[in-house]
């Protein structure tokens, strides 16, 4: 359940990079922002020895609810969000790291109804996203006509399912792994296109079917991803960002991103029962 006091119980699910300097920033500045940690968990608990505080680790995610919490983050795996979601809003305010999960409409409407009817707000951070409040005002203005993301990154950064990008080579340069709507997206690279699936969020009226995404393999970019959006309204309005996020090879995530998801959690203050992009 929430706590009444006036310091924000934070838990964190999931301690990979992310997760852990989400950690090490609570433990280091979040008393002076009134945040304390409730509790860290990990598919592999030893990790966290350590590192973590012995009593602030949780062995059995499922026992989540005797740690109580403001807000619990996930940064680990959209499976966490199918299976534990509609529990943690049970419970607390909860920010989704990993917003792919939400591709699912059944999952979707199901965390939809579980912030409403408990009251709770379903948090989803922007990340790597530029401009996700003016995409949603847009939108809620009726003016959205098409939204397109595209990201590239060297083949090293991608974690994709099946064979797509099973073979590369250093110097094959350029390649367009895939190029459709980000409820196709979503399950083929999970862990790479929350970008795009806090687009969708943020693009209510064209939602995961209807927002388009492609993914780009690119061994030039060997320092950073790229991240272009195009918007288009009406009347001719349209809007192209282009957003460069350094990022060592082999990094799921780009190292501005970890600032944005930080800011993120300090807007978590509680937004009522609904989905809220922060």
């Amino acid at each position: 359940m929430a706590t009444s006091s006036s310091s924000q119980r934070i838990g964190v699910v999931g301690y990979g990079h992310l997760g852990q300097y989400l950690v090490d920033r609570i433990l280091k500045d979040g008393a002076a922002l009134g945040l304390t940690l409730a509790f860290v968990w990990n598919r592999n608990t030893d990790k966290l020895k350590g590192l973590v505080p012995e009593e602030l680790i949780l062995g059995d995610l499922s026992s989540f609810a005797n740690r109580p919490c403001d807000v619990i983050i996930e940064v680990c795996h959209p499976q966490i969000v199918r299976e534990f979601g509609v529990h943690f809003l049970s419970q607390s305010h909860f920010m989704v790291g990993s917003p792919s999960a939400l591709s699912s409409p059944d999952l979707n409407q199901k965390l939809r109804l579980a912030a409403q009817n408990y009251g709770r707000t379903l948090y989803v951070p922007s990340g790597a996203l530029w401009g996700g409040q003016d995409i949603q005002r847009l939108n809620d203005s009726g003016g959205l006509k098409a939204l397109f993301i595209r990201m590239s990154k060297h083949p090293s950064c991608f974690r994709l399912t099946g064979d797509v990008l099973s073979e590369w080579t250093e110097d094959e340069g350029r390649r367009v792994l895939f190029r459709g709507s980000v409820a196709e997206l979503c399950p083929l690279a999970p862990n790479n296109v929350n970008t795009m699936a806090a687009a969708a969020v943020a693009a209510e009226t064209l939602g995961f079917t209807g927002v388009q995404g492609e993914i780009v393999s690119d061994t030039a970019l060997r320092d950073y991803h790229v991240v272009e959006v195009e918007v288009t309204g009406p009347g001719g309005f349209s809007v192209h960002t282009v957003r460069r996020n350094p990022a060592k090879l082999g990094a799921v995530t780009g190292s501005a991103t970890y600032n944005s998801f930080w800011n993120s959690l300090l807007v978590c203050k509680g937004h009522g029962g609904r989905v809220y992009l922060c």
